[in-house]
């Protein structure tokens, strides 16, 4: 029978799922964007000729998966950490200091997301030089939105991050692990397919198959 607590955190896993695929589906649009847009544009200066909106438009762009990736990022709690030191401390000290690190992390973006929407406020009639069809309001609208998905992200991956500081699991162990298993599978199919790769001290390699018989 499940807890009382099991639905919400099923709800909330559920609209994380959504938001990842949302999300990993904008990071990949963009990053096959952008490098079709410098691949045209080194094609174009090869042809002697240049696209006068390539560099700004890919400066843009590369911020804008920036933001993006930041916030699926942190989603999957992948972002730079040092949980070790953290889950070294008593439980009675470990949960303040993990509250108040989540704290800290939503004021920092709330406060981004604010000042970008002031910033918003300030260019609003602006438009990019080389397209002047393109408001800058629209280019720079990615802070206020990436600030306020990050905090989304944060919020919607607490709850199992919460679990694991209580716990006293290190997510980044966790990642190594299944990364370390990950790759014992893929050796154990190898060696059921044909054998593993065998090398000798002369640098040449055979594969031992299931007959016992070396394969050159």
């Amino acid at each position: 029978m499940s807890s009382a607590g099991s639905p919400p955190f099923g709800l909330l896993d559920r609209i994380a799922k959504i938001v990842e695929r949302l999300l990993e589906i904008v990071v990949i649009l963009l990053m096959v964007a952008l490098t079709a847009l410098i691949v045209v544009s080194v094609v174009y200066r090869k042809m002697d000729a240049s696209l006068s909106f390539a560099d700004e438009v890919a400066s843009i762009m590369l911020a804008w998966l920036t933001y993006y990736g930041a916030a699926l990022a942190a989603l999957k709690r992948g972002h730079i950490g040092f949980d070790g030191l953290l889950l070294a401390l008593p439980r009675p000290v470990r949960l303040p200091m993990a509250a108040a690190s989540e704290a800290l992390v939503i004021f920092f973006f709330a406060l981004m997301a604010w000042m970008g929407w002031k910033v918003l406020v300030v260019l609003e009639g602006s438009t990019l030089i080389s397209l002047t069809w393109v408001p800058v309001q629209l280019t720079q609208s990615v802070i206020p939105i990436g600030g306020a998905l990050f905090i989304l992200c944060q919020l919607l991956s607490l709850p199992t991050h919460w679990r694991r500081v209580k716990a006293g699991i290190s997510h980044e162990r966790e990642e190594i692990e299944e990364i370390t298993r990950h790759h014992m599978e893929e050796s154990q199919g190898q060696v059921a397919l044909g054998g593993p790769v065998v090398h000798d001290d002369t640098g040449a390699h055979a594969s031992s198959s299931r007959t016992g018989r070396a394969q050159p």
